[in-house]
């Protein structure tokens, strides 16, 4: 399973809309890096965030979500409390091929603030924003900055196609739109 390289994903991004709008090559003048790079693609966060808090002593629960645990929050920049994390998408639009699954790392500019960025796969023929989660793992206050590289996008194209993708199994974060919470 190769990992795809730069002119690849500038091929599927131009000609076949995989990455909705698509930033040819790394925009790094004052801010953090996103573009495409050598072997990926360094996404933006949008300045939409939902930020958790306790203040309604809300547990985290996967089956039964409840929303009174975040604050939302639009602008520039997001605050994360100490030892907290914000719920946030990127700007871009993913529409994943059919034999690719895509992975992510976080960049290494939050990473060294202590700050770790998690997104799950986009698998075979998956589409949507992606939702990130920031945590932050330090016992200070963390920003992060919109409509700069959050994370970076790792395509990875399949030996032959899966027999069941994403969207033919219909899955339920299928086409999202903005922050979206969990599921049943």
């Amino acid at each position: 399973m190769p990992v795809m390289p730069d002119h690849w994903i500038r091929t599927q991004a131009q000609e076949h809309a995989m990455i909705t709008p698509y930033t040819d090559g790394q925009r790094q003048d004052s801010v953090i890096s996103y573009g495409l790079s050598s072997y990926g693609y360094d996404a933006r966060v949008a300045d939409e965030f939902m930020v958790f808090t306790n203040v309604h002593s809300a547990v985290v629960d996967p089956k039964a979500f409840d929303q009174n645990a975040f604050v939302r929050k639009k602008g520039a920049t997001c605050t994360i409390p100490p030892n907290s994390f914000a719920l946030a998408r990127t700007i871009e639009y993913f529409r994943i091929p059919s034999d690719v699954l895509v992975v992510c790392v976080g960049k290494s500019t939050y990473a060294r603030c202590g700050i770790i960025v998690n997104v799950t796969p986009l698998e075979p023929a998956w589409e949507g924003h992606v939702t990130l989660e920031f945590s932050n793992t330090t016992p200070l206050p963390a920003r992060i900055y919109a409509n700069e590289g959050a994370c970076q996008f790792l395509f990875l194209k399949g030996d032959s196609p899966c027999q069941t993708t994403y969207a033919a199994r219909q899955g339920k974060y299928q086409k999202q739109r903005g922050i979206t919470l969990p599921k049943l």
